[in-house]
């Protein structure tokens, strides 16, 4: 983890109120899939950094990026730098995710932002033997994005949107479950919204799926390093709390209440 100061190389829309910002570290960092990294807005006003996952990070140039979605004042002020801009970060954050050697078999299922985690497992195991099977869920054909990233580097892709505007009606999670014969994973990575975690997770439930699944949590962060507790959830079956930002943010679906 470092502190470090970034420049701006790149901030662009691309879905409505949603930017890939991309910029260059003064340093090599350790990164590993699923990660986060704490962003400042550029503006003293805004003291926070907001947490956002990395999408990929280029070790040749130094070069990292994000994908945010424009929800306030903070974020807007994001969306409106410019190349040569200086922001500071704290970066790498998290667990991320973790293939094991015997998972060849990989299902990614993602809901609206939550697609941006799961490409980074995509771009850190691209020459690997892994085969990777993506299930991707929008509101409709306007808010998909990153679409052509996931389908150059998995074997399979399946979209599907609320109204039916792009692919098939419905959501990632019904495409997966659809799809689940042909598919037989190994291991499940998925991120999303509560609602679609949760559909996730009694819907394997309910079909007797003991396949091993990873969630990476969207929570509302302060810190980003465990001090302030904004982002504590609630450990299944009454145990203690955990940190999403410092024990997370992924964990096994069936560790945590959704």
């Amino acid at each position: 983890m470092r502190e470090l100061i970034v420049k701006v190389v790149g901030n662009e829309e691309i879905a409505p109120g949603i930017y890939e910002i991309e910029f260059r570290l003064p340093e090599d960092i350790n990164f590993r899939c699923g990660q986060f990294v704490n962003l400042s807005v550029g503006d003293g006003g805004h003291l926070l950094r907001r947490p956002f996952a990395i999408l990929f990070y280029d070790r040749a140039t130094h070069t990292a990026g994000v994908c945010y979605q424009v929800k306030g004042a903070g974020t807007k002020l994001l969306s409106e730098k410019k190349d040569g801009d200086e922001l500071t970060c704290v970066i790498p954050l998290g667990n991320g995710f973790v293939l094991r050697e015997e998972e060849k078999r990989v299902a990614l299922i993602g809901g609206g932002v939550g697609v941006f985690p799961l490409l980074s497992v995509l771009g850190q195991y691209h020459d690997s033997d892994k085969h990777f099977r993506c299930y991707m869920g929008f509101r409709n054909a306007s808010y998909v994005n990153t679409f052509g990233q996931f389908d150059h580097r998995s074997d399979a892709l399946f979209v599907a949107t609320d109204d039916g505007s792009f692919g098939r009606k419905g959501t990632a999670v019904s495409e997966f479950f659809a799809d689940f014969e042909q598919a037989k994973p190994d291991v499940i990575f998925a991120c999303g919204p509560i609602p679609m975690l949760r559909a996730l997770k009694s819907g394997l439930a309910e079909r007797n799926i003991h396949t091993p699944c990873y969630v990476s949590l969207e929570e509302r962060m302060g810190c980003g390093i465990g001090a302030c507790l904004v982002c504590v959830c609630h450990k299944a079956n009454g145990q203690a709390n955990v940190r999403v930002c410092k024990d997370g943010p992924v964990f096994e679906i069936g560790e945590v209440e959704i």
